[in-house]
């Protein structure tokens, strides 16, 4: 037995302890790797989520990611596709994918940015014999750092390659082709983005990029008629590298030492011999300027422009002429045309066929003179015809073009994406306006109710505005009503009175709004017109502080009214105007009539927009006549909506008493006998301003439905509708 154990226990030994030890190192090898498996798994889960990142997001145009020599490497096989030459037919509703766009509640697009690549040919020979140019490099970081940016491909609308195509010139053009088909989401170039200032090469100079390109929308320099696909390519300018390098300080618009400037030293001779001749004609009026002949090539000689022997450094001349000639060269786009607008001067364009830059949205008439090539013999003839009030403005305008759309690649490309940006989005695009008149002030969150959005707007009901002085009694009945109105999102109060501080906050009316007290600086009635911050609806209701007879059915019913009619006064009291043929002038009228023209802002709705027209855009010394004789700043607000929208105002509900039978207060403005007489007064200064009439008489009025019919009040949406 013990013989027999023993040789168990051998037997188990010879063989258990060599195997145990292998079994137990084998487990431990496979438990630990599994155990580093996971643990990799959880710092790598950590860092993604953590560290930002994308789809694709080897996009991303940070510091570090814009070395060409750190790109990878692209080799383009001879083989590869090439794209077809550019369809002339484009147009947005045809090559064009708005549903890439997808709804987007900032209405802004988004664009993505290829990663940057390094492609050469198969013998690696680069396929750009600059590779990224700073000005590209500038305008790709531009997009990045904007709101347009997304580094997210499955949510972009627009595409823009990192392949650098600004110069034809440094092109290998049927490598470059072939590299932009090779992009994963090219699809025949739908919805990319290419930009191009210097198009064509000689002989022929050709107006737009010989890359073939299929579908790709083209952000041009030189675009003629005959190559400018209308609304779908953009035109932009000839970015001038003197733009970073050259600041000239704003010069103040009027007479200058030069009438007309010549500054270009690559024209046609022909041109030459023809500015020679007028020169001569006209003397010192017309300086006309060549290349420096007596100085070394270089840099510092770009910077130079010589007349017979004297000097002058470029571009700091331009300042000195009000006109500056803009000739075409080899090509149609001249970088000169953007010194020329940095330095105030308004540029004379003869180009004929010449797409000139943004000019979908800029109105060149405003800062230019484009006079036809055949017409130079004339030039300084129509210049001269000029008024010289006229040429300050196109000079105050030429520079104010230059540091909103040209001053950058910067604002190059934003002003590009801006304009495809309205084209998808309309309905929220900017205006007229926007595009060319330089901002006075900011007008934030304000949309003109003459182009709404298709979207509701941001704050329902309406803003009632009370203008007051020092009638607390009124003024606290006219809030306790209005409050009963369904719609109404806040009151504000414009304490009119220097001299009387408001109520303490326990003594004001207990209201289910945000009441809010405004403090004048000075006693004007134009004030209960200003663009406060507080007003955040759309609607506003203007009324007096003894306005107590309206019933919130019928303010209800006013606001209802002016929801559907945005763009007009809706208001209560109405008014008219008549023409006195015995005077020979407009008189005011404020008897009770079947017609009106005007309703009074004591008590009316209107969009907030027309605050701001009213503050910073009402034409003439309107605003200040107002202040001066405290009156008729109603009036005047119903020439400037009727001037704006071409429409008479909007009369509701059948009242037409507005006294206040408990309102006793001498001061009151209506109970002077003068105030009616500086009425007439007003309409005739202000249409004198206007240079017209624009105020409309109708025969109209907005009621309630079944107001007036035998029907069960409590069946009536408005029951308490007030008589005559």
């Amino acid at each position: 037995m013990v013989r027999l154990s023993m040789c168990a226990s051998g037997k188990y030994s010879s063989r258990g302890p060599a195997l145990i030890p292998r079994m137990k190192t084998k487990h431990r090898i496979y438990y630990i790797t599994l155990f580093s498996v996971v643990l990799l798994g959880l710092i790598a889960t950590g860092m993604f989520q953590f560290w930002p990142h994308s789809i694709e997001s080897t996009a991303d145009w940070g510091l570090d990611r814009r070395s060409v020599h750190d790109a990878p490497l692209v080799r383009l096989p001879v083989s590869n596709p090439i794209p077809e030459r550019g369809d002339l037919s484009c147009r947005m509703h045809t090559c064009f994918d708005v549903y890439r766009c997808g709804y987007n509640p900032k209405n802004r697009i988004k664009v993505y940015i290829y990663p940057l690549q390094r492609f050469v040919d198969e013998v690696g020979v680069p396929i750009s014999s600059t590779g990224l140019s700073r000005e590209y490099n500038d305008l790709l970081s531009a997009i990045s750092d904007s709101e347009f940016y997304t580094d997210d491909v499955t949510r972009a609308c627009l595409f823009v390659p990192s392949i650098d195509v600004l110069n034809q010139n440094s092109l290998r053009i049927r490598e470059t082709a072939q590299a932009l088909a090779m992009l994963p989401r090219w699809d025949k170039g739908m919805n990319h983005l290419l930009f191009n200032m210097l198009p064509g090469g000689p002989p022929d100079y050709n107006t737009a990029l010989d890359v073939p390109r299929d579908r790709a929308l083209l952000a041009g320099g030189g675009f003629s008629t005959w190559t400018y696909r209308q609304g779908y390519d953009v035109s932009i300018p000839v970015y001038s590298p003197l733009s970073a390098d050259v600041e000239l300080p704003e010069r103040q618009p009027g007479p200058r030492r030069y009438f007309i400037l010549s500054s270009q030293t690559a024209i046609h001779r022909e041109y030459r011999a023809e500015l020679e001749r007028l020169k001569e004609e006209n003397g010192e009026a017309l300086l006309l300027l060549d290349k420096c002949s007596n100085l070394s090539q270089g840099a510092a000689s770009a910077r130079k422009r010589c007349y017979k022997g004297q000097v002058f450094d470029y571009p700091q001349i331009l300042q000195e002429s009000s006109f500056c000639v803009v000739l075409r060269g080899a090509r149609l786009g001249q970088a000169t045309l953007s010194d020329v607008l940095q330095a105030g001067c308004v540029p004379v364009i003869l180009a004929d066929s010449y797409i000139l830059p943004f000019s979908e949205v800029l109105d060149w008439k405003r800062a230019s003179v484009v006079i036809p090539e055949e017409k130079l013999p004339e030039m300084y003839t129509i210049l001269k015809s000029i008024p010289h009030r006229q040429v300050e403005e196109m000079q105050r305008q030429a520079r104010w073009f230059w540091d909103a759309y040209f001053s950058s690649m910067k604002a190059i490309g934003m002003t590009t994406l801006q304009i495809i940006n309205d084209r998808i989005y309309p309905y929220a695009a900017r205006t007229y306006e926007q595009w060319n008149n330089p901002p006075v002030v900011k007008w934030s969150s304000v949309n003109s109710p003459l182009f709404l959005p298709l979207i509701p707007p941001r704050s329902p009901g309406f803003t009632a505005v009370v203008l007051t002085y020092d009638r607390i009694e009124s003024l606290f009945r006219v809030i306790t009503e209005i409050s009963k109105v369904p719609s109404l999102a806040k009151i504000l109060v414009v304490w009119n009175n220097q001299n009387k501080s408001p109520p303490e906050d326990s003594l004001w009316p207990k209201i289910a709004v945000p009441l809010k007290v405004v403090r004048t600086k000075e006693n004007k009635l134009s004030n209960r017109f200003f663009p406060y911050d507080e007003i955040e609806t759309e609607a506003v209701l203007a009324i007096d502080d003894d306005i107590i007879m309206l019933t919130s059915d019928e303010l209800q019913f006013g606001y209802e009214v002016w929801m559907e009619f945005a763009d007009r006064l809706v208001g209560y009291p109405g008014r008219l105007h008549l023409w006195d043929h015995e005077m020979g002038k407009w008189k005011y009228e404020s008897e009770w009539t079947n017609e009106v023209s005007m309703v009074l802002t004591g008590a009316a709705f209107y969009h907030k927009y027309f605050n701001y027209l009213y503050t910073y855009k009402m034409p003439g010394d309107i605003k200040n006549w107002v202040d001066a004789h405290m009156n008729c700043e109603d009036i005047a607000m119903n020439f400037l909506v009727a001037n704006i929208t071409g429409k008479a105002p909007i009369k509701v509900t059948p009242r037409k008493k507005f006294k206040c039978p408990e309102c006793t207060a001498i001061d009151g403005l209506s109970l002077d006998q003068t105030h009616m007489v500086e009425r007439s007064e007003c309409i005739n200064k202000f249409a004198s301003v206007f240079g017209t009439m624009p105020l409309k008489v109708v025969e109209h009025r907005a009621d309630p439905v079944l107001y007036k019919d035998d029907f069960p009040e409590k069946l009536k949406s408005f029951p308490n509708i007030g008589s005559l």
